[in-house]
């Protein structure tokens, strides 16, 4: 017998494990995965019977993960994710012709989408699949082709070209009657959307009237939303004064749907930047991609 059959619980049950953790109970998880709360608890109870350990501690008003419980999340909840993207990309047909890339929501709706769109149009034998999410890093960026990542361009084991510059001024939907404003005292005292970044490295209104020397607390109450991409739509219904990054706002702002409220810009120093792995050599299609790309940049 295999070592892993004798010595691994059995797949389904770390897959309904680390969906409840996830959805944050049993009810949640077995909606999710389209099966009954108590076929849920029973893969729980295999699994805990499989290592001899309680996982979950059953409180009052839900569950909690015990210590056990934390350590095997931390390594289930990874080593699925890498194989769904394994198995995702074996799916796609991955082939010397195909490349991923890992880059966030925004950047992937509003700066890499359209160019990827000509891109296409030149290079129809090359395939550019998109890997979007907010947590990416310097380790799982190494897992695709390529990636553009946040920061200051130092990533050890990255090779790093700047895309674009990080830039970011008050914007607003033309639709929105606000009065013109002088100072950032006057911006303050407006409807503001608020962003909460505390999860992930993001500017918010506090720090971006810091730049400008002005001590700023969100008032009770604010309109917060925990994506960039959210706050923007927001922005574009007219339900206020956002935080607009000039890659994804500028081309609204041309267009007329947005206005910029002030003169401030606030040009942080940091940018955005197309990433690789170092040890890993790049595919013919995979150095198109980039030389096309940085090309394109270049001639903005």
């Amino acid at each position: 017998m295999s070592r892993y059959l004798r010595h691994l619980p059995p797949l389904e049950t770390l897959i309904v494990f680390e969906a409840v953790v996830r959805c944050g109970s049993f009810t949640r998880a077995a909606t999710e995965l389209f099966v009954t709360q108590s076929a849920v608890s029973k893969q729980i109870r295999t699994l805990e019977d499989s290592l001899k350990v309680a996982l979950f501690e059953r409180r009052p008003r839900g569950i909690e993960l015990t210590a056990a419980g934390t350590k095997l999340y931390a390594e289930v909840s990874t080593q699925l994710e890498a194989l769904l993207r394994t198995v995702t990309n074996l799916r796609a047909g991955r082939n010397g012709n195909t490349i991923t890339v890992a880059c966030t929501h925004a950047v992937a709706q509003y700066w890499l989408f359209p160019r990827l769109v000509e891109f296409s149009r030149n290079h129809p034998g090359i395939t550019v699949n998109i890997h979007a999410g907010n947590d990416i890093g310097e380790t799982s960026v190494a897992e695709h082709d390529f990636g553009i990542l946040y920061g200051g361009g130092q990533w050890t084991s990255l090779a790093a070209t700047p895309l674009f510059p990080e830039v970011v001024y008050p914007v607003c939907s033309r639709t929105l009657l606000v009065p013109e404003v002088h100072t950032v005292e006057e911006l303050s005292q407006l409807p503001l959307i608020q962003l909460d970044a505390s999860a992930w490295n993001c500017l918010d209104w506090r720090d971006w009237f810091h730049h400008f020397e002005f001590d700023y607390t969100p008032p009770a109450g604010a309109t917060t939303f925990n994506q960039v991409t959210l706050a923007l739509n927001a922005v574009l219904q007219g339900m206020g004064i956002g935080l607009g990054w000039e890659f994804m706002v500028h081309e609204l702002v041309d267009k007329g749907e947005l206005a910029r409220v002030g003169p401030f810009a606030f040009t942080t120093g940091q940018a955005d930047y197309l990433v690789h792995a170092r040890h890993k050599s790049l595919s013919a299609a995979a150095e198109c991609f980039r030389d096309w790309l940085v090309q394109s940049v270049a001639h903005q």
